[in-house]
């Protein structure tokens, strides 16, 4: 324990303000002193002499000088280096070493170069990284100001200067020329210097993706204005870049919306492209650059962006092979809802009907075929086949039109009827491929014997069928027989069934699906085996319900299809930015009660022969959410299904990148780093000049004080009454008054 060196000064029990005053009277008796003694001539310098003695012994005896010693430790400054965690640091740096190495490298450096301060490391991305989170995730954000704000915040010691390490390239403070861009850098700061050192010094050769941008609202089947910037170092390399936007899609290869080419001879160029989205939901857009020049950084020349499309209106299809009740109840729902552009056609007669009547004759319209199946399909959101012989009115024609229609995201519902499903020409189809169920190629194609359809499992925890279930609980009206159905495929749920027909050819107690659901590629299907759902409209339980429960099962039914999130069980999103590579998880929200088996399956997108696999749990978290980990993901879009209990599963979308936002621009910004050093009162410098960064000085720890009068309260008076009593006896000898 070492000593401080000794100070003078007053007893600490008279307050500022009088010790102050005291000291004050003194210099005013000095003064008349001093004024005094000029207008006489006789001993004007003794007297004057003893008269300020006198004055200053009974200042010290009011004020009672002390010295006071301490005794303690010198401690050594403390300071923070602040190293940048974010993904951006795993990009090239000098030479063969990444950003991330040189930022290791600086730390040693700075720690060999202040061998007496005490130096603290933490890392940070969006904010500062707890020390237990740290190398555990990853993210694309470098939000400098964050951080400084939390450490200055935190309960430990103020630091009395902090080092950053990074690249420049932060995400906040942004451009230098942003408002109150120095004030704001000041406040996080709270005062303490930053000192800044720069881990890139040059830029790699590089095309890149910089900005992404949508201009306006992303609504099905109507144009998207895309705003893409492009980013060249060396300038010249952006003269001319060729730019393809694609759409990825599940089960599929990834279809081409746009393209285009951008010019620039700056090193910056930007580009608008319009591209049109046909199908709502989580969709996935590719955005990349073609070029064959080299390229140090090849991860940011792809973007893959997630988009979410709404519908302005619901644009539906619905084509029926003749006008029967149930297509009248479905016709007429439809019609009602101001929400849908419905296009809908009877086809009252076939190629090989005799009318008896020329062309020009006929009132009725020839059915076109042609425009709905071949030029116009992918503008319709949904399409509805109720009771239609395929066979016989040319339909079959079209099959591939429309399973490629599903698999790229359309939704399709099959109704039954006396020429639906097998009775129809679908068995062995490219549709049959697609619908929830398996078709039987011959037999008994259809049943007469009428029936009330039983709930499943499935269909009773079935959020689309809630309503109904609401209005009715599970009475059903009975339905005049029904389309034979074969054996429900793996990925499809049964929400009714036959109460006493079993599968066609097979033998057992599985029972035949009524109504059944299906998710194929991007699409959806729904197979409906009757044509007697209008009796929940028009029949006596329509009649007591006001024809609510068929509007309850029809809205449930579209609104599965069409992806509406309330007729879904639950939601999933990633935990954190998705980087290709790293271990990633994914939540199921709301968390769902806790007897509820949850299943959660991936699937990647733009591929013919993905597999979804499914996943494997972890810990909740804090909310009670279920997580499920996810290893070492590609790039490219995924989509990600969950599953509760017995429930039609939920499907949502995200997207990995090799880059991602961090990666955009590679170029380092030394300004930035400068400009915060200047802002704090802290040094800039580089990696190889760590050295010129002035080290933290030392602070002395008091642990112990001691205070020793100089004299003695009643010296201090009694040598002031002695000076007092010579001043007035040479005032009194020298003719004062």
């Amino acid at each position: 324990m070492g000593s401080s060196p000794e100070s003078f000064r007053f007893s600490e029990d008279l307050a500022p303000w009088a010790q102050g005053g005291v000291l004050i009277l003194l210099l005013l008796t000095v003064a008349l002193l001093a004024l005094e003694a000029r207008a006489h001539d006789r001993q004007r310098l003794l007297v004057f002499v003893s008269g300020v003695c006198a004055a200053l012994l009974l200042c010290f005896a009011v004020l009672r000088p002390t010295l006071l010693t301490a005794k303690g430790n010198e401690v050594s400054g403390m300071a923070v280096a602040l190293v940048d965690g974010s993904h951006r640091l795993e990009m090239p740096g000098e030479g063969a070493r990444t950003r991330a190495d040189s930022a290791a490298e600086a730390v040693k450096l700075l720690q060999s170069h202040w061998k007496n301060a005490r130096l603290k490391t933490r890392t940070f991305d969006s904010g500062l990284v707890p020390k237990d989170e740290e190398g555990k995730h990853i993210d694309s954000s470098s939000d400098l100001l964050q951080a400084l704000r939390e450490l200055g915040a935190g309960a430990e010691e103020r630091p009395q200067a902090i080092v950053v390490l990074s690249d420049g390239r932060l995400t906040r403070p942004g451009e230098v020329t942003d408002d109150g861009w120095e004030e704001s850098v000041r406040q996080a700061a709270g005062g303490v210097p930053v000192h800044t050192v720069l881990l890139a010094q040059t830029a790699p050769a590089d095309r890149s993706i910089r900005k992404v941008g949508l201009t306006g609202s992303a609504i099905a089947h109507q144009p998207l204005t895309l705003k893409l910037e492009i980013g060249c170092h060396p300038v010249e390399s952006c003269a001319e870049v060729e730019v393809v936007v694609r759409e990825l899609l599940e089960g599929q290869e990834p279809v081409e919306l746009v393209r285009g080419t951008t010019r620039g001879d700056d090193g910056v160029a930007e580009l608008e492209l319009a591209v049109t989205l046909e199908r709502a939901g989580g969709r996935v857009i590719e955005v990349s650059l073609v070029s064959d020049e080299a390229d140090d950084v090849p991860e940011n020349d792809v973007r893959i962006i997630p988009v979410q499309v709404r519908r302005d209106r619901l644009r539906m299809l619905h084509v029926a092979g003749q006008p029967t009740y149930d297509v009248r109840a479905l016709r007429m729902f439809l019609k009602s809802d101001e929400s849908i552009d419905l296009v809908s056609f009877f086809i009252l007669r076939t190629m090989n009907d005799q009318v008896g009547a020329s062309a020009d004759e006929l009132a009725l319209i020839p059915f076109p075929v042609d425009e709905l199946f071949d030029q116009h399909l992918k503008s319709f959101d949904a399409v509805i086949l109720q009771d239609i012989d395929a066979s016989t009115y040319g339909l079959d024609r079209y099959f591939p039109s429309i399973r490629s229609y599903v698999l790229e995201g359309g939704g399709l519902i099959l109704v039954g009827g006396q020429t639906g499903f097998s009775s129809g020409g679908y068995a062995g189809s490219e549709v049959g491929e697609i619908l929830p169920v398996e078709l039987p190629l011959a037999g008994e194609l259809t049943t007469r014997s009428s029936f009330t359809p039983d709930y499943t499992s499935a269909g009773r925890v079935a959020p689309l069928l809630r309503s109904l279930r609401t209005t009715l609980g599970e009475e059903l009206p009975e339905m005049s027989g029904a389309n034979i159905l074969g054996r429900a495929r793996p990925s499809a749920v049964v929400l009714w069934e036959h109460p006493t027909l079993g599968l066609p050819g097979q033998s057992g107690d599985e029972r035949m699906p009524v109504l059944a659901l299906g998710e194929v590629g991007d699409g959806r299907t729904i197979a409906i085996s009757v044509d007697s759902t209008h009796q929940l409209r028009f029949g006596a339980i329509g009649a007591a319900t006001g024809g609510r429960a068929y509007a309850d099962l029809w809205s449930g039914l579209l609104g599965w299809l069409m992806r509406d999130p309330r007729y879904e069980g639950a939601q999933t999103r990633l935990e954190g930015v998705c980087i290709a590579g790293r271990d990633q998880v994914i939540l199921v929200e709301p968390a769902p009660p806790d007897d509820v088996e949850t299943k959660v399956t991936l699937e990647k997108l733009g591929t013919q022969a993905s597999e979804a696999r499914p996943l494997e749990r972890i810990a909740p978290s804090e909310t009670g959410a279920p997580r499920y980990l996810v290893r070492g993901l590609r790039s490219g879009g995924y989509a990600a299904r969950v599953q509760l209990g017995k429930a039609p599963p939920t499907r949502s979308v995200f997207t990995c990148e090799e880059g991602g936002e961090a990666w955009s621009d590679s170029r380092p910004d030394p300004t930035r780093l400068a400009r915060i050093a200047e802002t704090t009162g802290g040094a800039a410098v580089r990696l190889d000049t760590i050295s010129k960064l002035p080290e933290p000085t030392s602070t002395f720890v008091t642990a112990r004080r001691t205070s020793t009068p100089v004299l003695p309260p009643w010296l201090w008076a009694s040598l002031a009454a002695v000076f007092m009593s010579v001043h007035w006896i040479l005032r009194r000898a020298s003719g004062y008054a």
